[in-house]
């Protein structure tokens, strides 16, 4: 879209922020308390949290058309999540430092070709995360010594795009990044915003 349409605009008196209380942090985020007035003139207590980092995602396709997926344990939900590689970037580095960082870790991947394709916010009602989402094309083994977190046990998958695509619709892969990230890939291979070759192999 080349333009921002007219009808994108705020309306009314946006929330004011009032007293804040710190009520737990730590090296992720941070949970405040605190008074704050709506923009109907009520006043209101909001919780709020406030991450420390970035959530960065990266769809990465390989010249056939799959893509690797990672799979690991997580802890709110006690489930078992296969999603696209993630993770955070600090907010004062460059995002695609932390793109490049994360796609090594989680999947021994580099990548010649990145691409920014998609901006999110994250449940923003209660949070003020945000996400930038990275295509990774021209992918090959990462150079150098990479490993995951100390708390991750990762397991790898590369599996056909659209097998993903169809996976993450019936509800097999919840992960909201990847979800959107999936989408975001089959619409830029519908709409001829990737090599014809490359998007006939994704959706094919």
């Amino acid at each position: 879209m080349p333009q921002k349409p007219a009808w994108l605009r705020p309306h009314g008196t946006p929330w004011t922020s009032g007293d804040e209380r710190v009520v737990f942090e730590s090296g992720w985020l941070r949970v405040t308390d605190q008074t704050a007035t709506a923009p109907t003139g009520k006043p209101a207590r909001y919780g709020l949290v406030r991450f420390k980092n970035l959530a960065i995602a990266i769809l990465p396709i390989h010249e056939d058309g799959t893509v690797t997926l990672v799979g690991q344990h997580r802890f709110p939900l006690g489930d078992y999540s296969w999603e696209l590689p993630e993770g955070g970037s600090p907010l004062d580095e460059d995002p695609l430092e932390g793109a490049r960082r994360e796609l090594a870790e989680e999947t021994g991947l580099a990548a010649a070709e990145w691409r920014e394709i998609l901006r999110t916010e994250l449940s923003n009602s209660v949070t003020d995360e945000r996400m930038i989402g990275y295509l990774a094309l021209g992918l090959s083994e990462a150079s150098g010594s990479h490993r995951a977190d100390d708390t991750e046990a990762l397991a790898l998958a590369r599996v056909p795009f659209r097998e993903a695509l169809d996976a993450a619709m019936a509800g097999y892969l919840p992960d909201m990044l990847t979800v959107a990230m999936l989408l975001r890939g089959y619409h830029m291979a519908q709409e001829g915003s990737l090599p014809g070759a490359l998007a006939h192999a994704m959706l094919g």
